[in-house]
């Protein structure tokens, strides 16, 4: 539900209203940047964006002060109709935005059920920085292999980690197989740490569908994500950052999982690949 403008409130958002380029279009700009005598208010109501979530999505702290200079980012609220069977976390990783983020735009709680045809505004968030995500490695001869095997493969553009050690129980088996599996399932004593794949976003952080029990999504930009699932416990939350190695979760048999272990996924544009064709090989 929507608060009311205070009254004060409502007349800076009328009365901020600074000459701006004539290049630039307020009401379609996606990015702009702070020109003298502006307040974030004033920017806000130009573009038609809330001043929320422009704050949001650029992470400003208070007093919400703006400098001459600044870049910030305007999110443009993007559309999602909600077709029969789709979930929380399956339109959290579609559009990489943390499933909490989407249900408080709209004004919903995060475990309501959805609907067909229900309409969602998905927000824009700041995208993980560079510290989040390091520049790609040179090719590995493991992945070079797979890429050749598979002309959809791709290179993630970060280093990516081993998430937990232990034994692979049940390998990779792709879609076009009668009997697929979207990842890998690493065998680890109950307790064990989880830890990121690599640097990124939390994008979901919750009990997933059932097959995937308590499940961690972090998104790592340019549409790559990796899947934590069958946790015992969850040990960060949607919308944090995490950097690589750090721990996601704890290893457990939740979701369809009979034994402790972690189902491990690594997906681009929400396609699953291979984990072990792009991770390192190991001793």
């Amino acid at each position: 539900m929507k608060r009311p403008l205070h009254l004060a409130g409502a007349l800076a958002l009328l009365c901020a209203a600074p000459l701006i380029a004539k290049d630039a279009d307020p009401k379609t700009e996606a990015e702009h940047i702070v020109k003298s005598g502006e307040t974030l208010s004033g920017i806000a109501a130009r573009a038609e964006v809330p001043r929320i979530l422009i704050i949001e999505a650029n992470g400003l702290k208070e007093p919400y002060r703006v400098r001459t200079g600044q870049r910030l980012i305007i999110p443009r609220r993007r559309n999602h109709e909600v077709k029969d069977g789709e979930t929380g976390f399956g339109i959290a990783l579609e559009y990489g935005v943390p499933w909490g983020v989407i249900a408080a735009a709209n004004g919903i709680e995060p475990k309501a059920p959805l609907r067909r045809g229900q309409r969602l505004a998905i927000p824009t968030i700041a995208k993980a920085s560079a510290v989040d995500i390091p520049p790609a490695p040179p090719l590995r001869a493991a992945a070079s292999a797979a890429s050749a095997a598979s002309p959809a493969a791709e290179m993630p553009p970060m280093q990516l980690l081993w998430p937990v050690k232990g034994t692979i129980r049940r390998g990779f088996a792709p879609r076009s197989k009668r009997s697929y599996h979207d990842g890998i399932d690493i065998a680890a004593e109950e307790g064990t740490a989880v830890r990121a794949s690599a640097g990124g976003r939390v994008i979901y952080a919750e009990a997933g569908p059932s097959e995937y029990g308590n499940t961690v999504i972090v998104h790592h930009g340019d549409r790559w994500t990796s899947i934590y699932a069958q946790l015992s416990r969850i040990t960060v939350k949607n919308g944090e950052r995490v950097k690589s190695g750090e721990r996601v979760g704890l290893v457990g048999h939740s979701g369809i999982a009979r034994d402790d272990q972690l189902h491990f996924e690594i997906r681009h544009n929400r396609e699953a690949q291979d984990p072990v064709a792009l991770l390192p090989k190991r001793d």
